[in-house]
């Protein structure tokens, strides 16, 4: 077992000095050119061959010379440890940059422009630009122009160098562009050739295992099921590659024991008028590579009359496998059979005019019966690994639905299971209700979705009510043929999909929905795919079945059954959570607490129905008052309780005030006549109040004290209390 260890973190001054140090040897390259290029123009380098030239400045240069060398040779050795792309273009401008500079100095050693080595540049230049890629290599000939400036019009520069900078400096961007014309394009064309030949392997890899029925039909590249293709391929290609190995030892063997001339297994391509030649043991060049008519010679006669045949000298036009001369003696064929199908042709052929046995026939004959078992065994493990597979995704499906609380989660457990066992183009999820007959679409994937969510559809000619009525899945075969029958409602139009089925969520013999999928192609969902999504259908419906009761649940845990507003418990938690988020986000949250004015006199005297009815009335005002991101809670009793979250004093107070009169306006109907009910309310905010929620709860209760103490009816804000008198009321 391998133990990865977590790396050894750096101080801040080991840091530095690392990115120091990086940064150093990155631009050391850039310094020694510029350092190089300001002495060229300087006229610094001596011309070595003119008389008299300083010996200390020669070898000051030598020197200069072989540090470069040495640094070229660094930056080769390192190329092989970059990683990233852009470490790698860096030390590709740096090698470039010393190249460069090498060069240059070269040329003003021997004399500058003039030099005879002076070719030497459009070399490098072609090279740079060449084995570079053009982010490198066109800068690298911009600063070879940048050099030629320099010698050229240097102060040391002879007076004939200025008139060759225009020649020089265009033969250099010449050497540049044509490098990147011709060169890059081969380039793209030997990339996009290869690409062409690995499509074409992979494609001929995926006929191969066609022809062997490998791959049913169902999970052939035009139709297979998305979510293994990946792992369909691999299996396949070691399947190929088992079968290629062992037919070419059967026919080895073969060959060898028989002393054939060539032994080759000829298959039938699908439409069974092709033979190819799938493996092959021959001494001939002269064997086709190519597909051969299966109706000719004796090849069509054996596959016409499914029984072995042998030929003494033959004419080579019968044996089309033959594409050019070849010395037949002898020749037999034998139909590889599966069931009563021809499958293709086990053939062989001797040089010399020795005819074949009946002892040699039967060998053949076993030998074709090998080639059957061989393809079979790995048909075998292919189907386990594919029912492996389905299982698998089936366990993945049901674990992912077992795990859904909400039906939000079960909508999406539930496509994303189905997804795992066929491929579509569209799918939906309806639930039903029987009483009215309609149908409600709360989860669609596909074209439209947009438009289709939250529609209801009532249309008892529609697909999916025939399939909430008879409890079946439609259409019977998955392929849709009646256009003219809606899915759901004729005004809903979906695509004019190939393949469709509608199947029923069923729940103790009731249909409470209804899963539907489509695809663009025929034969999408065939017998074995529908049976799988039946199973998918009822887990949904179970599932569904359960989110209800969960919600429900959670419902009664969270909700005052009275009232429909949320209870104590969870006004306290969701509170810390706003105050929380008011915290982070320096918001400001105001907190209203609500009491019905003498409701137990109103209980005493129309009676509890109809104080009951009071306190409904006032929560479902309270309710429309607030917005989503509030809170709106039963506190206790006669009690409510409003988080305004973003709401400063003014605006609790603002809205309090509204509150108030609304009530003040309603008018409740009883045995006894009509009658009326007020509010008193307290307010106080956060952070202006405190910041700590159980003060704020205090202080919004201490407000309250005072507006029922100060004639009820009216709202009163924490900061307007007058603190002395509270106290002296408190006290009595």
């Amino acid at each position: 077992m391998k133990i990865k260890l977590k790396p050894k973190s750096r101080s801040v001054g080991e840091r530095i000095s690392y990115q120091t140090g990086r940064l150093t040897r990155a631009s050391m390259a850039f310094v020694v050119c510029g350092v190089v290029l300001a002495l060229l123009w300087r006229g610094w380098f001596p011309d070595l061959r003119a008389p008299g030239a300083d010996l200390r400045r020669v070898a000051m240069a030598a020197l200069l010379t072989g540090l470069l060398a040495f640094k070229i040779a660094a930056r080769v050795r390192t190329t092989e440890r970059r990683r990233t792309a852009r470490r790698e273009a860096l030390s590709d401008a740096e090698l470039g940059l010393l190249l460069l500079t090498t060069v240059y100095l070269l040329l003003a050693f021997s004399g500058g422009v003039t030099s005879t080595l002076y070719p030497l540049v459009y070399a490098v230049v072609s090279f740079l630009v060449t084995f570079h890629r053009l982010v490198v290599g066109l800068p690298l000939a911009t600063v070879a122009i940048g050099f030629e400036a320099v010698l050229c019009f240097g102060p040391a520069a002879p007076p004939e160098a200025a008139g060759l900078f225009a020649g020089h400096a265009a033969f250099v961007a010449v050497f540049a562009l044509l490098n990147v014309v011709f060169l890059h394009a081969e380039v793209a064309r030997q990339r996009r050739e290869h690409r062409r030949l690995v499509d074409d392997e992979v494609a001929a890899m995926r006929e191969e295992a066609r022809d062997f029925r490998l791959i049913s039909t169902a999970l052939s590249p035009e139709s297979r099921v998305r979510t293994r293709a990946e792992e369909q391929e691999k299996l396949s290609q070691g399947s190929i590659q088992t079968i290629h190995e062992q037919l070419y030892y059967n026919l080895d063997l073969l060959r060898g024991s028989l002393g054939l001339q060539t032994c080759a297994l000829l298959w039938l391509d699908e439409a069974g008028e092709r033979l190819k030649v799938k493996e092959l043991c021959t001494e001939s060049t002269h064997v086709v590579e190519g597909a051969i008519d299966a109706g000719g010679g004796a090849l069509g006669a054996i596959l016409k009359e499914l029984r072995p045949f042998t030929l003494e000298a033959p004419r080579l036009s019968l044996l089309p496998y033959y594409a050019g001369p070849a010395e037949v003696g002898a020749f037999v064929g034998v139909p590889v059979v599966e069931g009563r199908s021809a499958r293709g042709i086990l053939v062989g052929d001797r040089a010399a005019a020795r005819k074949f046995e009946p002892a040699d026939v039967a060998l053949v004959t076993s030998a074709a019966a090998q080639v059957v078992r061989v393809v079979q065994s790995e048909r075998v493990f292919q189907a386990l690994e594919r029912s492996k597979h389905e299982h698998e995704r089936f366990y993945s499906a049901s674990a992912a639905l077992n795990r859904a609380l909400t039906l939000d989660e079960v909508y999406d457990a539930a496509i994303a299971g189905a997804r795992g066992v066929c491929e579509f183009d569209f799918a939906c999820i309806a639930t039903y209700e029987a009483r009215r007959g309609s149908h409600t679409i709360r989860r669609v994937v596909g074209e439209g979705a947009d438009k289709l969510l939250g529609t209801s559809h009532k249309d008892p000619s529609s697909i999916a009510s025939m399939v909430a009525k008879n409890k079946l899945a439609l259409p019977a075969g998955g392929d849709w043929h009646e256009r003219d029958v809606p899915v759901f409602s004729h005004p809903m139009r979906i695509k004019d999909y190939e393949s469709l089925l509608v199947v029923p969520l069923i729940v103790k013999d009731e249909v409470i929905g209804t899963f539907t999928v489509a695809a663009m192609r025929v034969g999408a969902f065939p017998s074995d795919r529908r049976d799988m999504l039946g199973v998918i259908a009822n887990q949904v419906a179970v599932s569904m079945q359960n989110a209800r009761m969960y919600e429900a649940l959670e419902e009664q845990a969270t909700t005052d059954g009275l009232t429909g507003l949320v209870n104590h418990r969870t006004f306290q938690e969701r509170f810390t959570t706003m105050l929380g988020r008011a915290e982070r986000h320096e918001l400001a949250v105001s907190l209203l607490l609500t009491d019905i004015d003498h409701f137990k006199k109103i209980n005493d005297s129309y009676g509890h129905p109809t104080g009951d009815e009071v306190l409904r009335r006032v929560a479902a005002i309270l309710k429309a008052s607030a917005r989503k991101i509030d809170i709106v809670a039963r506190y206790g009793g006669e009690e409510f309780a409003l988080v305004l979250e973003g709401t400063d004093r003014a605006g609790a107070r603002q809205l309090a005030e509204r509150i108030r009169q609304e009530v003040e306006q309603q008018s409740f109907p009883s045995a006894k006549g009509t009658f009326g009910a007020t509010l008193s309310i307290g307010v106080a905010s956060y952070p202006d109040d405190s910041r700590d929620k159980p003060e704020i709860i205090a202080r919004a209760d201490q407000a309250l004290y005072s507006a029922k103490h100060g004639g009820r009816n009216r709202t009163v804000c924490f900061n307007d209390i007058d603190r002395a008198k509270l106290k002296v009321a408190a006290a009595k």
